[in-house]
């Protein structure tokens, strides 16, 4: 996997409360990649979103061998997301200006057949070929929930005001439950990780229009950024970008 990361504060927000890490592993042929967007206070949203990275992959690179199957890197990757909710919920126990933070999380991890994904709440993953784009994670939130209901449209849930009300996070609760897919990928398609501060501003079709057009990586990421900004950009916008190459990873 070939993989680019960009993160920005955005134009209203002093402070920013995303994080992201990306990681290629030559010992086991995988490449690890985790974006949070922190919540519950500028100090305690940062602290969050930075521990719940830090733990995630430190936790998750443990485990990996180059023989794992995508089932066994799924179970992997959601047990080193409850050890990530564990590490933040004590963190936010132990002071009271950290008192109610928490952080969503969705992480990738590849395999020779394409990666694997996880994620709590509202931080989204999508696949992006030469002609689609598909969300492969649900929004853990209060409108993902009225859409699925019939109650609102999903253009709807793009400006509906409660559209930042989430039902799942890393922190609030003792247990968490993490979703888990494998997603098939062919040489030269994408995997885009990213918060909402870029889901809120730039629609799935500017996003694959960017991705098939931009020259690289790096160039897609400041583009998308860009549009972002153009919008306003009032929240913290992150973005991870792999690229599934014609070299063989781990299977």
């Amino acid at each position: 996997m070939q993989v680019w990361g960009i993160t920005d504060v955005g134009l209203v927000r002093k402070d920013n409360q995303d994080a992201f890490a990306m990681r290629e592993r030559t010992d086991s042929g995988h490449t690890v990649c985790v974006v949070c967007d922190g919540m519950g206070g500028t100090a305690g949203g940062k602290q969050a979103s930075h521990i719940a990275v830090d733990t995630y992959m430190r936790e998750l690179e443990k485990v990996l061998t180059p023989e794992m199957s995508p089932q066994q890197l799924r179970e992997a990757s959601s047990f080193a997301v409850s050890l990530a909710n564990r590490v933040v919920r004590e963190a936010a126990q132990r002071s009271e200006e950290y008192r109610n933070m928490g952080t969503t999380l969705v992480a990738a991890v590849s395999y020779g057949g394409g990666a694997v994904v996880s994620n709590v709440g509202d931080s989204r993953a999508y696949h992006i070929t030469p002609t689609s784009i598909v969300r492969v994670t649900r929004d853990h939130s209060l409108v993902e929930s009225m859409v699925e209901r019939g109650d609102i449209t999903a253009e709807e849930a793009r400006c509906h005001p409660n559209r930042n009300l989430i039902t799942r996070a890393l922190g609030p609760d003792a247990m968490i439950e993490c979703d888990g897919y494998i997603c098939p990928m062919e040489p030269g398609e994408f995997l885009l990780l990213c918060s909402d501060g870029l889901v809120d501003t730039v629609t799935d079709q500017e996003m694959l229009n960017e991705v098939n057009r931009a020259e690289t990586g790096e160039a897609c990421l400041a583009r998308l950024l860009e549009i972002s900004k153009s919008r306003g950009a009032k929240d913290n916008v992150t973005a991870v970008l792999m690229r599934k190459d014609d070299e063989k990873e781990a299977v």
